[in-house]
């Protein structure tokens, strides 16, 4: 708007007045008309565009990478054939009750309970669950863990395997558990050592206590590449290896 002014009292002045304005616009035209330098506000904001930028390369303007590394387990050393699943189980307690009676009132609970599960020494198709008590008390479990065999890979486990358990079961409410000492049943993945048994089976499911916890509870379990599975059987809780592997034995119902 002053440019505009300044030309119209221009036409009406004398040459002198004239060349003296000539000389004031010429030096207005070169302050406005010329290339402006960047003040401090326009370089706070060609920073602000340039942290954009890096924003948008995956960091969140501080120069902190946006995304993060989850990690779901821990990686352990176990003994060889031995297999791990996820257990909420923990250090043993001590100071509870420990009697039967107590047992049959109270199911275990998974916070109270670690599981593994290893291959039996000395055969190619048993494998060995292991039922820890690591709480302060006695707990009770269901006669036999609630075990499945399937694919890790699978989208619907509707057709995942179940074993034979032995039938005709009755007597105390509940498998007993004192602290610190383990409940073993054994599985028989393929007893007739069939040569035709299934391959695609590679993975393990056990729920400790099928009467009483949830699938949500249920643990897996991998299993080596080379299992063959055919209509396996699994056996009873017992206090010893060798007593599981007798109760397998008898296995003859579904489960």
């Amino acid at each position: 708007m002053r440019t505009i002014h300044t030309r119209k009292r221009t036409a009406t002045l004398g040459a002198a007045v004239t060349a003296v304005l000539a000389l004031a616009l010429t030096a207005c035209g070169g302050n406005d008309g010329g290339t402006k330098s960047a003040g401090p506000a326009d370089a706070a904001a060609t920073t602000a565009a340039s942290a954009g930028d890096s924003r948008s390369a995956g960091t969140d303007g501080t120069g902190k990478t946006t995304g993060t590394a989850k990690n779901d387990g821990s990686t352990t050393a176990v003994p060889a054939g031995t297999n791990t699943g996820t257990s909420k189980g923990g250090t043993a307690k001590s100071g509870g009750n420990t009697s039967d009676s107590y047992a049959y009132k109270h199911p275990c609970t998974s916070e109270d309970l670690s599981v593994r599960v290893y291959a039996r020494e000395g055969s190619a198709t048993q494998q060995v669950i292991e039922v820890n008590n690591t709480g302060a008390n006695a707990c009770g479990l269901s006669y036999f863990p609630r075990v499945s065999l399937g694919s890790a890979d699978a989208a619907d486990h509707s057709g995942d395997v179940r074993p034979l358990v032995p039938g005709g079961l009755g007597g105390a409410p509940a498998y007993p558990v004192k602290p610190k000492t383990a409940a073993i049943a054994v599985i028989d993945l393929n007893p007739g050592g069939a040569a035709g048994a299934l391959t695609w089976i590679n993975e393990l499911n056990v729920v400790a206590d099928g009467d009483h916890m949830p699938n949500a509870e249920q643990l897996n379990f991998p299993l080596g590449p080379d299992v063959k599975v055919l209509d396996p059987k699994l056996g009873l809780y017992r206090g010893t290896v060798a007593d599981a592997v007798s109760s397998m034995k008898q296995a003859d119902t579904k489960s």
